[in-house]
């Protein structure tokens, strides 16, 4: 059971910067020669730019991502103190009438259609400066990048480049996790073929799980994100990262129910016999799924104790009908998120991925960090 710094509080959010930093560095030294950097997109995926950027540039690394330039702006902002020197990329590409945010705030845009070339081209030239730039090429995620059209004309017209120094060229990969998948492999002999066409740079390939399939695959630069937050990227084996967060919530109430009561909206769950049901003050408003309703257990003192009913905005109730009073008590700190239910678990028992659970952790939860 944590500390409980905050009484206060109904629940406690703890963050092991030093886990995040861990996970940095093992990935670090699995792509090098290579470079590592961080993507730290949606406040470093729930967990805080401005505890999470400081601390990884402290231990060495000087390339960040996030896809959208006010968040290359927290970004900026939290390095400061520590490696002003590092580069911000920023996936969203160049949006029309802002160009001279980004060289006043020294971040990069990643470039993604013609069009944006073409804007970054002309707005290097009215300044008669190189200006530089990340290009992203598709190769089969179809989302953001050049097409085959465009990277056939830009390959022809290596012109288009004049006034741009391209830092990488990059591209995203779409089932890196399933390592069963021939996708990419396929994604790599696109970038491969598109890199033989184009001027030369560095480049950049690897997500958390591309990393693990190989040197091939690291390219230039590695962009890691979900691994470095705890998300298993190797989900065909155990877990290699460390976890990074742990969630304990308070009972704020225990109570005797019997045959016929029910508990929570639309009497979801119905009493078969003697039970003691408790209400922990977390809901779906705190990034504690819905789709978690009757599924999976929270940890009380160690021990499994199901989920009943609905989660609700605010509660989430739970059977403690197996637990001793003593233990089972109203202001109890009980595990939601921690060493019993890692996030990849409870992520599955949701339907859904490490990355949602993370990135959905709300802000009335009192934060902790350790490990600085």
């Amino acid at each position: 059971m944590t500390t409980d710094p905050s009484p206060r509080a109904c629940a406690i959010l703890t963050v092991d910067l030093g886990a995040v930093v861990a996970n940095w560095t093992q990935l670090r030294d699995r792509v090098a020669p290579a470079e590592c950097s961080a993507v730290v997109k949606a406040d470093a995926y729930g967990l805080g730019v401005a505890r999470v950027v400081p601390a990884l540039a402290a231990a060495g690394c000087r390339t960040f991502v996030v896809a959208q330039f006010e968040e290359a702006l927290a970004v900026r902002r939290a390095l400061e103190p520590v490696a002003p020197d590092a580069q911000v990329f920023s996936l969203g590409g160049l949006p029309p009438g802002y160009e001279a945010d980004f060289p006043a705030n020294r971040i990069l845009p990643v470039l993604n259609h013609l069009g944006e070339i073409a804007a970054w081209r002309s707005f290097a030239a009215s300044r008669g400066e190189v200006l530089p730039a990340v290009i992203h090429i598709d190769t089969g995620m179809n989302r953001l990048g050049l097409g085959p059209d465009e990277l056939d004309d830009l390959a022809a017209h290596p012109e288009w480049l004049e006034g741009i120094d391209v830092r990488y060229w990059m591209t995203h990969l779409a089932c890196a996790d399933a390592f069963d998948s021939p996708m990419t492999g396929e994604q790599l002999e696109r970038f491969r073929g598109a890199l033989a066409r184009l001027p030369k740079a560095k480049a950049s390939f690897a997500n958390s799980s591309g990393i693990f399939h190989g040197k091939d695959h690291h390219f230039d630069l590695a962009r890691p994100g979900c691994a470095l937050y705890g998300v298993n990227p190797t989900p065909h084996l155990p877990n290699p990262m460390r976890d990074t967060v742990r969630l304990d919530a308070r009972l704020l109430q225990v109570r005797n129910c019997a045959v016929p009561m029910t508990v929570g909206y639309g009497a979801a769950h119905k009493v078969t016999g003697p039970a003691r049901i408790a209400t922990i003050g977390v809901g779906y408003a705190d990034g504690y799924m819905r789709a978690l309703s009757g599924k999976g257990h929270v940890f009380v003192d160690g021990v499994a104790a199901p989920i009943v009913g609905r989660i609700s905005m605010d509660l989430i109730t739970i059977d403690v009908t197996g637990l001793p009073e003593s233990v089972a008590q109203a202001g109890r700190m009980v595990e939601l998120i921690g060493p019993n239910r890692p996030v990849d678990r409870v992520a599955a028992e949701g339907g859904t991925i490490g990355y949602e659970i993370l990135t959905s952790l709300g802000r009335r939860y009192h934060r902790v960090y350790v490990g600085e």
